[in-house]
C-alpha cells in the first residue's frame, strides 16, 4: 500500500513535468529575443512600419499614467515623426532581458533595462544629446506561430541634455 500511496506523487510530477503542449522553450526564447533585438534595428533603420508590426492588433500602451489602445495607423504616424526627428547614437540593454512564458507558451513577457542615447536638433538648429534610461515589460501572445506584443508598460529616467 506504501508503494502505491508512493507512485502517486511520483506519476504527478512526471505529468506536470512532461511538455504535453509541444512547447519548446529555448526555441521560443530565441523567437521573443529576436524581436527584442529586431526592434533595436527598426529605430536606428528608422522603420516605423516594421516596428508597429511587432505589436497585436489588440496592442496596449501604458506609459506617463496613461492607458492607450493606438491604432495601427497611429503608432506608424508617432514613430515615423519621432524617428525623422533624431538620430539614434545608443539604444543598448543594460542587462539581459528577463524572459518568461507561461506554462503552455502561448504567452511571455519581457523586462527591459535600456540605455537610449539620441541626437537632435533643437529649434535654434543647435545639435542636441540626450540620453534616457528606460525599463518596460513587454507582453507577448503568439498568434498562430507568431508571436506580438500585446502590451508595454514603460518607465523612463531622463539621465542628461547637453548641447554639442
Amino acid at each position: 500500500m506504501k508503494f502505491k500511496l508512493l507512485l502517486i506523487p511520483i506519476f504527478a510530477l512526471f505529468v506536470s513535468c512532461s511538455n504535453q503542449t509541444g512547447f519548446d522553450r529555448d526555441k521560443e526564447t530565441k523567437a521573443i529575443l529576436e524581436l527584442h533585438n529586431l526592434q533595436r534595428d527598426y529605430h536606428f533603420n528608422k522603420d516605423s512600419i516594421s516596428f508597429a508590426n511587432l505589436l497585436s492588433k489588440n496592442f496596449i500602451s501604458v506609459n506617463k499614467g496613461i492607458i492607450s489602445r493606438p491604432k495601427k495607423s497611429e503608432i506608424i504616424s508617432r514613430y515615423n515623426n519621432y524617428f525623422s526627428s533624431v538620430e539614434f547614437v545608443k539604444w543598448d540593454d543594460i542587462s539581459e532581458p528577463v524572459i518568461k512564458f507561461s506554462d503552455d507558451g502561448t504567452l511571455a513577457y519581457t523586462i527591459v533595462n535600456k540605455i537610449v542615447k539620441i541626437t537632435y536638433n533643437n529649434e535654434k538648429g543647435e545639435t542636441i544629446e540626450g540620453e534616457t534610461h528606460f525599463a518596460w515589460t513587454a507582453i507577448y501572445r503568439k498568434y498562430g506561430n507568431e508571436w506580438k506584443i500585446d502590451c508595454l508598460t514603460s518607465t523612463e529616467e531622463h539621465q542628461s541634455i547637453e548641447k554639442n
